[in-house]
């Protein structure tokens, strides 16, 4: 929304009136003066007019890691979820930047920013996510080449994205996917005849998890992470 419309929105000032506020510097936008009644403004942007505070709601953005045993959602009659995790003011305004398995550990993304988030979640946006995977039976060098070429999902009737698969022990490999379909990393590995045993995910995107941080533990992203996904 513009920032001139925001303020006659209001209904305090006249058209005129608002005018004459912007161009005599009465207007901070961020804590900082802003004299263009076309500047762009969101839901997170601080609007001050005079001493008046207009708008001010805080962006919030965490990385958490995962436990077993927590669902990937908001709210659950049955099961803990990741939200009861989160010791924030804003938590139930939190949503997941990409869920994982309740079986499964490893990086989750919050944010009540819903922009921000869709830039992660977006497949069109191909952005990587890499996942250490146990296997119940030895992962053949042949998967490589066919994780490479993409696997067929006949339900969806698609190939997935070439994945990159890097072997580290006979039942333990990374996977780098920039997909998130259901159960993607677990169907591709039952499609060569294999079966996931344990999830963990490492990372997304540029974010990797901290080894700092506790499992059931969350942390803020600083502001060259959130940034990195700015639209």
């Amino acid at each position: 929304m513009r920032l001139d419309r925001f303020l006659i929105r209001r209904g305090t000032h006249s058209t005129k009136e608002i005018t004459y506020l912007l161009a005599d510097g009465q207007v901070k936008v961020d804590d900082r003066i802003e004299t263009n009644g076309l500047q762009s403004i969101h839901r997170f942007s601080k609007i001050q007019l005079g001493e008046e505070l207009l708008q001010e709601y805080e962006a919030v953005y965490l990385m958490l890691h995962k436990p077993a045993g927590y669902l990937s959602a908001t709210t659950d009659p049955q099961h803990p979820t990741v939200i009861d995790l989160i010791d924030h003011p804003l938590r139930h305004e939190l949503h997941l930047a990409g869920r994982l398995d309740r079986a499964s550990t490893g990086m989750i993304l919050l944010t009540n920013d819903g922009k921000w988030s869709k830039r992660i979640t977006e497949p069109a946006e191909k952005i990587s996510k890499t996942y250490h995977v146990t296997t119940r039976d030895p992962i053949s060098h042949e998967t490589v080449g066919i994780f490479a070429n993409g696997i067929y999902f006949a339900y969806e009737d698609l190939t997935t994205q070439p994945a990159l698969l890097d072997i580290l022990a006979p039942h333990e490999a990374l996977l780098t996917i920039q997909e998130g379909r259901y159960h993607q990393v677990k169907r591709m590995f039952h499609a060569v005849g294999n079966q996931v045993l344990s999830l963990h995910r490492k990372s997304i995107g540029p974010f990797v998890l901290d080894d700092s941080l506790p499992v059931g533990k969350f942390r803020h992203l600083n502001k060259a992470e959130v940034n990195f996904f700015r639209a």
